[in-house]
């Protein structure tokens, strides 16, 4: 229980969950399965009344060589067990921090909120650099979050941290700075119509070549929109731009 204990804080105690509410969430489940199996990432939903975890998909990514039973069964220990030991207060940390910003965002947009992280997994003696992505899946009557969907893919950085939260509601997005402890509101992100285009068009598989004939444009001036597409956001490649835009919907 310690060890569970330390992931939680006075913000993220749901109350007063019953039985009739369990079996009235269970189509969510269902449907979260469903998409489990059309995706590449690994899926899994924490309950916040219970401290453990409600669902674990199959997908490889985060279990560490375990079976997703595993996983389920020793809840956040599982995390003690894979995570290196100094990387560990940071997700504690980050566990306090992102509900307080949760709970700052008024009850009924709270589920239209997401925290973006990257943080090291052991597998075969190596480690790996995970992204998870988190927001508000069930909310109890009186707002608090109750159930929380996980995803985690591959990281495009380098290093853990990258911890970010945005409001899709608002198209706001923040920063925090593990150093100050703090929260800092980063300029929102705003792409040209052709930009957008080749984003798009990009992500439904289309090459360069293609989008210059889809847009009627030269091949050099795709080239130009992508470069100044992959500047705003940040990104060396396409895949990391569709990445990116996937985290922060813009596409």
């Amino acid at each position: 229980m310690v060890l569970t204990d330390s992931f939680f804080t006075i913000f993220d105690y749901a109350k007063g969950i019953t039985a009739a509410d369990y079996e009235r969430i269970k189509p969510c489940v269902e449907t979260v399965r469903s998409f489990a199996l059309t995706t590449h990432q690994s899926i899994y939903i924490i309950d916040l009344f219970k401290r453990n975890f409600l669902y674990v998909s199959d997908n490889p990514i985060i279990l560490c060589g375990q079976t997703a039973e595993t996983m389920q069964k020793m809840g956040y220990k599982f995390f003690h067990t894979h995570v290196p030991e100094e990387e560990l207060p940071m997700l504690k940390s980050l566990n306090q921090v992102a509900f307080k910003v949760f709970y700052d965002t008024p009850a009924e947009h709270r589920r239209q909120c997401m925290l973006s992280f990257d943080f090291h997994m052991r597998r075969d003696d190596r480690l790996i650099l995970l992204n998870q992505r988190s927001t508000p899946m069930a909310l109890t009557k009186d707002g608090a979050i109750w159930l929380t969907l996980a995803t985690v893919s591959i990281s495009s950085h380098k290093e853990a941290g990258h911890i970010e939260f945005f409001r899709f509601y608002s198209r706001e997005r923040f920063e925090y700075s593990l150093e100050h402890k703090c929260w800092n509101k980063c300029e929102t992100i705003t792409l040209r119509p052709e930009e957008q285009q080749v984003l798009t068009l990009s992500a439904q598989g289309y090459t360069m070549k293609e989008i210059s004939e889809i847009m009627l444009r030269s091949f050099d001036t795709v080239k130009f929109y992508r470069r100044q597409l992959l500047k705003k956001l940040g990104v060396q490649s396409i895949t990391e731009a569709l990445t990116f835009a996937t985290n922060y919907g813009l596409i």
